[in-house]
């Protein structure tokens, strides 16, 4: 495209077409703006331009951007963004251009292509045409038919695409003025694109100059670099070579030091060793010590036994002595004539009451006792607070103590003096146990230093619990810790009280925003994080120093508010407030702690700032044990005997307590020994329970064991214990302790004694204390004196509770020298006689010289065992291997009685191998079990007995693996009318293994069989098994005797045929020679009878079960499997779900009553509600031991009724998990002799058992795929009326893994059963409900099947119903039901009853004609009555007047219902006029469900506007109102009296007929009714009436009866008015008269009434 220049670059502005919205700005426009502006103020770059602005920046000022243009001025970023801003700009118009170029060109390629189709379309056309002409002249109507409507077809192609052209062609237009449209704004730009592409060549120039000046820079420094570079690594070098020289030095030096050392190192080594052979020769003589000691303990145990076993058997026979004194004493009552029992449970209630009463006295005194320690425990703690008064600032119990001295005295007063002379006199005994037990510990202390650290100890551990606990309690309460926690608990609550709410430190509020940004967390952070005081001391005081900084966006200040309740007695917090701090400042607290229990304690510090709440966690922990070692396992490795090796293992205790220790090697580590016991302890303890006596005699050896110079009066003080303690308890109570009480004892002594007399053995250190962060090295040596793995497993126990003891494990291997057998248990596995076995026997030597050898077998085993060569050499360090030949005979158990067990096979050979030189020969033994290799049949014969040609017979044969190993067997040269099963007779027994092997005879012959089976073994021994058995042919034959179901789902059925046949024996048959005893078995041809006998509650059922059939005839026999869910199994299921429901719900319960204790322990309770509070707990208990108890009480199954909901819900249950069932039936076909004798026919024939047919049926059962989970396959609609319709519905769900094409089977069209929705296809886990309906037409019961089928199963599902006829009855007779006259805008309303006397509910419904919606709308149904003579009274509108505001005059109410069997339903009809009206009319219908009308009346009321009324005249108006405005006619001027009387008159037109018959003229006789409208309103309750009446109407022949009268509200008054024609009445002649009637009552209404008289021949 040509640019031209068009116009100077000023004039360039936008797109005039508003194609293009891009304002291009020129130098011109720069320049008409103000240059002092331009100075100033700089335009903004776009935000895709900011690179410039930081381009500039960057500038280093030389002139890299700053480049002179013509006239000499410097380039500024604002005209560079310039710059690319028109760029921008020009490339968004070629991009335009571009686009509107390529519609143009797609806009011709659519017109090219639309006038390529429509010269195609024109070619068709005129080809069609000229086939039209020649199918024309070919009388072909048909072509000439088909070919006008192709052209049709194509005539309307054609049109589309010519209207498709004519908007391609618009379009195209379009395209390429848009087009032009943007050449000319291209053109219009052509100077300011040269001017930008100048400038864009000097902006490249100008970065081509930057980036070569930075080029220039970046090497220079990169020079500098390298040059710094090279001066490091020579600095390197010479440090590395100054290293190297000292590392030289330093190992120069380490040499002459090493050689030093090892020269101390020898004389050390040696010193050891003396010192080791020194300890060894005390640990033997200590182990000869235990072993003494042993022995002696064991002899003391067994006379304590044996005097046990005495006083148990002594308190036997006082038993049954006094057994006999019962009895006797009972007799010698009965025979007195008292009541023995009453007597002797008398005795017995005595005795227990003496019982009690001395258990009372011995439990007050323990409580005397208990109190008195106290009351001295307090006396101590008094001592020592007033000795810890200096370091205790502020003692808050010292006041207390003056009211603690007066409880004790107070206590001690009503206290005997005995017990406290006894816990006097006690206290100084453990004292001097305590201090025996220090002696023997440490030499150093004395017995007053003891006593005072005692007391300390006291002090220490009884002053926590002082000081928080309230004045008196603990002092002669066992439950004094909960009286203190519910003191606490209320001093807590008194304290929250008293002290304004605190906010927790976590407050539960939304984050706030500060300066608009949302602040999380807590305002201030503290340093630490939280404040610890770790391992602190009673009595002492620490402090810490915590830095609060403000985190927060704002200036902030805090405010200190205290500390947890639990801990103000503890800590004090220093704190003075900042002021306002800026965010980042900080500002310090001190806290100071001054611990008084020995407790953990939690807490925190609490703030308070504007912006929200924090805290400061609090964390005070007391000094604890934390101990460990270095290794729990220690392996020696293998040694070789007599050496003595040591290891050392490190016990560290990394916490600020220290802890005694202990080591014991007993195996089982109980409750009691756990820890290390002081004894003065254990001797408190003995004196208490009895219970601990086994602990205190524990630990009394286990002190044998260290201490041995005590062994023996320890060992002495027990049995004496043993004997003067345990019999008391035998004479209370034989049973009490039993025999094996002591012996465990002794057994665990002589565990221990044997533990440490072993190869492995302990160091001098065995207990100690070990102090906080300190170290302890256990010594553990291995001093092997038998070839074998040693073993010792020892624990560290330790006098803290908190602390566990810790296992130790040691293991050792001794190895002998030097010759030994590599395999010293030769092993042979399981051998069976007369079988050869080998093995190798390998010899190694540790000598430095050949040794000969010799092996040597004992003479028993000679026959046996064989060892090759007997006498060999083997070298020095070497080994030597020798053949070992094994081969048992059968009697060996005669050759080596000592060496084979009989019973349990088991042979022990000790074989020696002399070495020469040597005392000691090397032994081994070999092992070996020995077995027999037979075969043993449980029965030598079988007998198959009778055996039917047509039937096999199974006999069952167990042959057993007498041997030891596994052995093959099989039948072989097994006869063809035999098989054997499993596994075609082949198999393997594993050891002592009995197999249950089926022999199955068929017999292809009558005659009998005698025959041997042959069982071969693996070894090729023989086992031989005698059969017989008789062939028998029986009379009749079965098709099939094996029918195999395939898998059937419960609820499915399958059927199998079969045939019965009678065959016909020949008479040639009988002629054959047959062995005597099968000749009886022979039959002749005759009828028989046939009985199949299927089992009981099965799912078998076969059709014809018996019958009768003659020879050669043949019957069909129908086999139907049905697989189903039995009764108990659904039962079962139920109880099963019932008893899961419980478990679930007693779950719940104790859920639920955990969390009602965990909650009640959170919430403090008050001491005054405490009784309240109390008493929920036990109602709550009763509540859920009751609800328990309801479940607990499992119904019965036979309660578990079929068809209801847990029936149904076990049975889906047993359905969904249902998996396969497989089961085998046999059903015997009895057949008889013959028929019955001619006698009596009803007598039972005779039946044979060799004539008896057996079927086998196997049935296999699996999961249904189509499951019914709506309920039962019955679907019962139960009564139903006649006519109604009742829907139901039934889901089934896929319950197989593929998806199930749905069909059902055809219902009956004629029945009153129908399937409302079709079936479709169901993915697996998904359900289909079937909308089934009932209608039944008759009164019957119906029943019918309907098959849900598919590829897998027919679920069938029966329906049922039955049809009641309704009776229903109204207490209306029907017809007409008036209303009379009612005030407009008044209602009145009847009631209807209906009422049900059929067995079945009956819906109905009520319809009105006036709301039907077959109802012609807008008066069309009236038209008949406008066209018609309407004057016809009879002639009436169904739906007459309705009310001008839309409702319907008639109301009824209810419309619909239903009624219950023998109940009855009102029904209230309402008539509600809006507007004065006498032509008010209805049509009620009463219809039931079933379309059955049980009445239909014509509904009639009128309105009135006042209260008095007439009717009874003829009608002179249509029936219906008029749909046309009234109309208005010019009258002359009427008076004012003349107007009212006019409007106020009401025209009633009276025609009196009177017969003519026979001659004679009967009187014509009319009658109008007056009444008055009872109403609610506040008006004149009654009206009157006159006729305005003179002689006139007496001439004409008219009389009226009454002429006046009144009328009460609610009644109406009949006027009779007679005509008799006068004399001189003239035939056809109409006589006219007009007669004013007046009617009074709210207003007053004049009735002109017209009185026409004539007589008729026709009148009735």
């Amino acid at each position: 495209m040509d640019q031209e220049h068009r116009g100077s670059p000023s004039a360039v502005v936008s797109d005039s077409c508003g194609l293009l919205g891009v304002h291009l700005s020129t130098d011109e426009d720069s320049e008409d703006k103000d240059p002092t502006q331009e100075t100033d103020e700089e335009p903004a770059l776009p935000h895709d331009l900011e690179w410039l602005e930081e381009l500039y920046k960057e500038d280093d000022g030389e002139g890299d951007l700053e480049v002179a243009v013509d006239n000499g001025k410097k380039r500024s970023y604002s005209e560079t963004s310039r710059m690319f801003k028109l760029r921008r700009n020009l490339d968004q118009l070629d991009s335009f251009y571009r686009q509107k170029e390529h519609d143009m060109l797609k806009a011709r390629d659519e017109l090219n292509l639309c006038h390529q189709n429509i010269e195609q379309l024109i070619e068709k056309r005129d080809d069609l045409e000229k086939e039209i002409e020649r199918q024309k002249a070919a009388d072909d109507s048909v072509a000439v038919f088909r070919l006008r409507t192709q052209h049709r077809h194509l005539c309307q192609k054609l049109q589309r695409e010519e209207e498709l052209e004519g908007h391609i062609t618009t379009e195209l237009k379009q395209r390429e003025l848009e087009l032009s449209e943007v050449e000319v704004e291209i053109g219009k730009f052509s100077s300011l694109r040269q001017e930008v592409e100048e400038e864009e060549r000097v902006f490249q120039v100008l970065k081509a100059q930057k980036a070569a000046t930075r080029l220039q820079q970046e090497k220079g420094t990169s020079l500098k670099l390298q040059l710094k570079m090279q001066h490091l690594k020579d600095k390197q070098a010479a440090m590395m070579k100054k290293e190297e020289s000292e590392h030289q030095r330093k190992i120069a030096e380490g040499r002459a030091n090493r050689k030093i050392a090892a020269k101390y190192l020898k004389e050390t080594i040696k010193r050891m060793q003396q010192k080791e052979a020194e300890k060894e020769q005390q640990n033997r003589e200590l182990l000869e010590k235990r072993m003494k000691a042993v022995k002696s303990l064991k002899s003391n145990i067994a006379a304590t036994q044996e005097s046990l076993r005495v006083q148990q058997t002594r308190a036997k026979v006082n038993a049954q002595k006094k057994e006999q004194q019962q009895i006797q004493l009972r007799e010698s009552l009965q025979a007195q004539g008292i009541n023995s029992i009453k007597h002797m449970y008398q005795q017995k209630q005595l005795e227990k009451l003496k019982q009690q009463q001395a258990e009372f006295e011995e439990r007050q005194k323990s409580k005397r006792v208990a109190i008195v320690a106290k009351i001295l425990q307090e006396e101590q703690l008094v001592k020592s607070r007033k000795r810890h008064q200096v370091l205790l600032p502020k003692p808050p119990i010292t006041d207390k103590f003056p009211s603690l001295e007066r409880a004790k005295e107070k206590l001690q007063y009503y206290l005997d003096l005995s017990p406290t002379s006894a816990t006097e006199k006690r206290t100084p005994t453990q004292l001097r146990e305590f201090s025996d037990y220090s002696d023997s510990s440490s030499a150093s202390s004395d017995t007053e230093d003891l006593e005072e650290s005692i007391l300390q100890e006291v002090d220490q551990q009884s002053l926590p619990d002082s000081l928080a606990e309230p004045e008196f309690s603990g002092l002669w309460e066992k439950n004094y810790k909960k009286l203190l926690t519910e003191k606490n608990t209320l001093m807590q609550t008194d304290v929250n009280q008293e002290e304004p709410a605190i906010p927790s430190g976590k407050p539960d509020k939304p984050a706030k925003k500060v300066h608009g940004k949302e602040l999380k967390g807590p305002p201030f952070i503290s340093k630490p994080d939280i404040i610890k005081f770790k391992d602190f001391e009673v009595g002492k005081i620490y402090k810490k120093k915590i830095i609060l900084t403000n985190i927060s966006y704002m200036t902030n200040h805090c405010k200190f508010l205290g500390v947890s309740a639990q801990l103000k007695d503890f800590i004090s917090i220093n704190f003075e407030p900042p002021g306002s701090l800026s965010a980042g400042m900080s500002c310090d607290v001190q806290a100071v702690f001054q611990p008084m229990i020995n407790e953990d304690l939690e807490g925190e510090v609490q703030f308070s700032s504007p912006v929200g709440p924090f805290s400061v966690p609090i964390r005070c922990t007391i000094k604890k044990c934390d101990l460990e070692v270095d290794s729990q396992f220690i392996d020696f490795g293998s040694h070789v005997v007599g050496q003595t090796i040591s290891r050392t293992i490190t016990l560290t205790n990394k916490g600020a307590l220290a802890t005694l220790f202990s080591l014991d090697t007993s195996t089982d580590l109980s409750p009691e020994t756990s820890h290390v016991h002081i004894p003065s302890q254990i001797s408190a303890n003995t004196c208490q329970e009895a219970s601990s006596q086994n602990t205190v005699s524990d630990n009394q050896k286990s002190s044998a064991s260290i201490n041995t110079g005590e062994i023996q009066p320890e060992q002495l003080n027990l049995s004496e214990a043993l004997q003067q303690e345990q019999p008391e308890a035998s004479v209370a109570d034989p049973e009490a302790i039993p025999d094996g009480c002591v012996v465990t004892n002794v057994e665990t002594q002589v565990d221990e004694s044997s533990s440490d007399s072993n190869d492995i053995s302990l160091g001098n250190v065995r207990e100690g204390e070990i102090g906080p962060f300190q170290s302890i090295r256990l010594e553990v040596f291995f001093t092997p004196t038998i070839p074998g793995e040693a073993k010792l497993d020892f624990y560290i126990k330790f006098s803290n509770l908190s602390s566990k003891p810790i296992p130790i494990k040691v293991r050792g291997v001794a190895v002998s020298i030097p010759v030994w057998v590599v395999q010293p248990n030769i092993d042979l596995k399981i051998c069976m006689f007369d079988h050869l076995y080998q093995d190798s026997i390998m010899v190694q030597s540790r000598a430095s010289t050949a040794l000969r050898l010799t092996f040597e077998v004992c003479p028993e085993m000679r026959k046996h065992m064989e060892i090759l060569p007997k006498t060999g050499f083997i070298q020095a360090q070497s080994s030597f291997n020798a053949q070992l030949k094994f081969l048992p005979r059968r009697s060996l158990s005669k050759d080596a009685k000592k060496f084979f067990d009989s019973d349990t096979r088991v042979l022990e050979v000790p074989v020696a191998v002399q070495v020469a030189g040597q005392v000691q020969p090397v032994h081994f033994t070999v092992h070996a079990v020995v077995t027999t290799s037979d075969l043993q049949f449980d029965r030598t014969d079988v007998d198959f007995g009778y055996c039917s040609l047509y039937q096999s017979v199974k006999s069952t044969v167990r042959l057993t693996n007498l041997s030891l190993l596994p052995q093959d067997f099989g039948f072989v040269s097994v006869p063809e009318f035999i098989e054997v099963q499993p596994n075609d007779g082949f198999g393997t027994l594993l050891p002592h293994e009995t197999l249950e092997i089926d022999l199955i005879f068929s017999a292809n012959k009558a005659k009998e069989y005698s025959f041997q089976l042959s069982c071969k073994s693996g070894i090729n021994r023989d086992f031989l098994l005698s059969c017989r058995a008789m062939g028998v042919r029986p009379p009749l034959e079965l098709s099939h005797s094996l029918v195999q179901f395939g898998a059937t789902a419960v609820g499915d059925h399958s059927t199998a045929t079969l045939y019965l046949i009678n065959q016909h024996i020949d008479q040639n048959q009988s002629k054959q020679s047959v062995h005597p005893v099968v000749k009886d078995t022979m039959n002749p041809v005759a009828p028989r009878l046939f009985s199949f006998i299927p089992p009981e509650d099965s799912d078998i059922s076969i059709a014809p079960v018996a019958g009768r059939l003659l020879p050669g005839e043949r019957c069909v026999v129908q086999v139907m499997f049905r697989p189903r869910l039995l009764e108990q199994e659904i039962k079962e299921e139920a109880l099963r779900l019932l008893h899961r429901a419980k478990l679930l719900c007693e779950k719940e319960l104790e859920r639920n009553t955990g969390t009602e204790q965990e909650t009640k322990k959170e919430i403090p309770v008050e001491p005054s509600k405490g009784k309240k509070a109390s008493v929920h707990p036990k109602c709550g208990k009763v509540s859920d031991d009751t609800q328990t108890d309801k479940l607990s009480e499992s119904p019965n199954p036979a309660d578990i009724q079929p068809g209801s909901d847990l029936y149904e819900e076990a049975k889906a249950s047993l359905l969904y998990s249902f998996t396969q069932r497989y089961r085998e039936y046999i059903i015997p076909c009895f057949i008889s002799d013959g028929d019955p004798p001619e006698e009596d026919r009803q007598a039972q024939p005779s039946w044979s058992p060799f004539n008896t047919l057996h079927l086998k049926l196997q049935c296999l059962a699996v999961q249904p795929p189509l499951v019914v989970t709506s309920g039962h396959n019955i679907i019962d609609f139960h009564q139903v009326a006649v006519g109604e319709k009742v829907i139901k519905r039934s889901t089934v769900q896929n319950n197989s893994k593929e998806t199930l094409d749905l069909r059902s089977s055809v219902l009956d069209i004629n029945g009153p059963f129908s399937l409302l929705n079709a079936l479709r296809c169901i993915r697996p886990g998904e359900k289909h409900t079937l909308v089934l309906a009932f209608s039944p037409t008759q009164e019957k019961k119906y029943c019918e099947i309907l098959e849900v089928r598919n590829k897998k199963i027919n679920l069938e599902m029966t329906l049922c119903g039955e049809g009641v006829v309704p009776a229903v009855t109204l207490s209306h007779p029907g017809g007409l039901l008036d209303f009379g006259y009612v005030l407009e805008n008044e209602s009145t309303s009847q009631v209807l009853k209906l009422h049900n006397s059929s067995v079945v509910s009956v819906g109905f419904k009520v319809l009105l004609a006036s709301l039907s919606p077959s109802r012609p709308q807008d008066g069309a149904d009236m038209v008949a009555l406008l066209l018609g003579s309407y004057t016809d009274s009879q002639n009436q509108p169904i739906v007459g007047t309705q009310n001008y505001s839309g409702l319907s005059v008639f109301s009824v109410v209810p419309i619909e219902g239903s009624i219950a069997p023998g109940q009855s339903q009102d029904i209230t009809v309402t008539f509600q006029p809006d507007h004065p009206s006498v032509n008010y009319s209805d049509k009620l219908t009463i219809e039931l469900m079933n379309k059955n009308k049980v009445c239909v009346m014509d509904l009639k009321g009128a309105a009135s506007s006042h209260n008095m009324y007439l009717y009874g005249g003829d009608m002179l108006t249509v029936p219906i109102e008029s749909l046309l405005p009234p109309l208005i006619t010019s009258q002359p001027q009427l008076t004012a009296e003349s107007e009212i009387m006019e409007r106020s008159s009401i025209p009633v037109l009276v025609t009196l007929r009177a017969s003519y018959s026979g001659g004679a003229i009967r009187p014509a006789v009319r009658e109008l009714h007056v009444g008055c409208i009872r109403t609610t309103q506040a008006s004149k309750k009654s009206g009157d009436f006159c006729w305005d009446c003179g002689a006139s109407l007496q001439q004409l022949g008219f009389s009226v009866e009454p002429i006046k009268g009144s009328v009460e509200a609610g009644e109406k008054c009949t006027i009779t008015i007679t005509w008799t024609p006068q004399i001189g009445y003239k035939p056809y002649e109409v006589v006219q008269t007009c007669v004013p009637l007046t009617l009074k009552g709210d207003e007053m209404n004049v009735y002109r009434v017209t009185l026409m008289a004539l007589v008729s021949t026709t009148a009735d």
